[in-house]
C-alpha cells in the first residue's frame, strides 16, 4: 500500500478531538494531517525498514537513560505542531517522526493531558528515515515543516540514495553522503550514530 492523501472538505473539517478519536479507531495506519488539513494515510512499514528504526530508536533510548535530559519517542507518537492553530478547528498539522526527542523541561511544562493525548509541541530533534513507499520531495517538504514549527536538529536518511540531509534551523540544508557517524550537535549533547552497519547491510 502506497502512502494515501485524503482532502477534507473545507464544509466538514476535524477538530482535533476528532482527528485524535480517528486516529484511535484506526491503529493499524499512521495517520498524519498537514497544514491543509489534508489526511496522510501511511501503511505500517515494511520488515527492513522497521528494523532499521527498531535499531536507531534504540540508541536514542540507551543515550537518553544515560543522560536523562529528556524523552523519546518512536514512530507510533503523533505530534501536533504549532503552526496555525486557530480556535476549535485548527489548521495545526499532526506529524510522527521515526525518532523524536524532547527536551526535559519542555515535556515537563505540558499538562498530563497533552502529555496523554497528540502532544502539543515541537520536539527539538525529529529524525526520518525513508520508506520505499516515501518520495524525496515529500519527506523533504515534511522536514522544512519541522524547521519552520521549531525543531533544532533533523535529520533525513535517504537509504535508496545512500544520502543524509541535515536540518538546522535557519541554516542552509547540509548533505552528506553515506556518512558513517553522525553527532548530535548542541541539541543532543555528547550523541553520537554510528551508522556504519545501516549502509553496510543494504
Amino acid at each position: 500500500m502506497d502512502v494515501l492523501t485524503v482532502q477534507l472538505p473545507a464544509s466538514a473539517p476535524l477538530t482535533d478531538e476528532q482527528f485524535y478519536d480517528l486516529c484511535r479507531a484506526n491503529p493499524d495506519l499512521r495517520i498524519e494531517r498537514n497544514a491543509n488539513g489534508s489526511l496522510i494515510l501511511m501503511p505500517p512499514t515494511g520488515g527492513e525498514t522497521g528494523n532499521r528504526n527498531s535499531e536507531i530508536n534504540a540508541d536514542f533510548v540507551i543515550w537518553n537513560c544515560q543522560t536523562e535530559l529528556g524523552k523519546v519517542f518512536d514512530s507510533s507518537t503523533c505530534f501536533k505542531l504549532p503552526n496555525g492553530a486557530v480556535g476549535e478547528v485548527s489548521s495545526a498539522s499532526f506529524r510522527s517522526p521515526d525518532v523524536a526527542w524532547v527536551k526535559q523541561e519542555r515535556w515537563d511544562a505540558l499538562t498530563s493531558e497533552q502529555k496523554e493525548k497528540f502532544p502539543p509541541i515541537a520536539p527539538d530533534f525529529v529524525l526520518e528515515l525513508m520508506s520505499p513507499s516515501d518520495t524525496l520531495e515529500t519527506a523533504q517538504a515534511k522536514m522544512q515543516e519541522y524547521m519552520e514549527n521549531g525543531v533544532k536538529l533533523g535529520w533525513l536518511i535517504n537509504r535508496r540514495d545512500r544520502q543524509v540531509e541535515i536540518y538546522r534551523g535557519q541554516q542552509a540544508v547540509e548533505t552528506l553522503s553515506a556518512p558513517s557517524r553522525l553527532a548530535g550537535e548542541a541539541v543532543l549533547p555528547n550523541f553520537v550514530l554510528d551508522l556504519q552497519w545501516f549502509w553496510d547491510s543494504y
